[in-house]
């Protein structure tokens, strides 16, 4: 049992940084977008309005706070960073299936900022792969809470 709350509290610590940048854009976002309105050459919107500059660097500076916090600077920006590049991704998807901005794929809106920041810090910080399947259990469910929690406090449309 101490096994399991072990792993339960360190794959917390280790993802926080992620979880932090992955949600601050809902709070600081806006502003211009990433893909400067530029479409690609399916004729379809490269990311997106919702894929700014200004989420995407808050993302990145408020998560890697949260690593200098815990005393791990470079692997709060390598988590940071993957999970803004993996949301980005995720959308970039998103846009090539044809799903417009806001739309919901299961999964793929959950996991790729996770997949993604776990991949930009593993050469730094390796993660064992019980913290990763038990990332991939809960991430979805914490998406799900803070996205509910986001729009009844009016900071996002959706409650997806």
């Amino acid at each position: 049992m101490r096994d399991i709350l072990a792993t339960i509290v360190y794959s917390i610590w280790y993802i926080l940084p992620s979880y932090i940048a992955n949600m601050s854009p809902v709070i600081f976002g806006g502003g211009k977008p990433i893909d400067f309105n530029k479409k690609f050459i399916d004729g379809r919107r490269i990311l997106g309005d919702h894929k700014t500059i200004r989420g995407f660097i808050s993302g990145v500076i408020l998560g890697t706070i949260a690593g200098i916090a815990q005393g791990r600077a470079l692997q709060g920006i390598l988590l940071s960073l993957g999970a803004m590049v993996g949301d980005a991704i995720g959308s970039f998807i998103k846009r090539r299936l044809g799903i417009e901005e806001g739309g919901s794929v299961p999964l793929l809106d959950q996991e790729c900022f996770l997949v993604f920041s776990i991949l930009f810090a593993y050469p730094i910080e390796s993660v064992d792969l019980y913290s990763i399947i038990f990332l991939l259990f809960l991430t979805p469910l914490l998406h799900k809470g803070t996205n509910v929690i986001a729009y009844y406090l009016k900071l996002k449309e959706v409650s997806y």
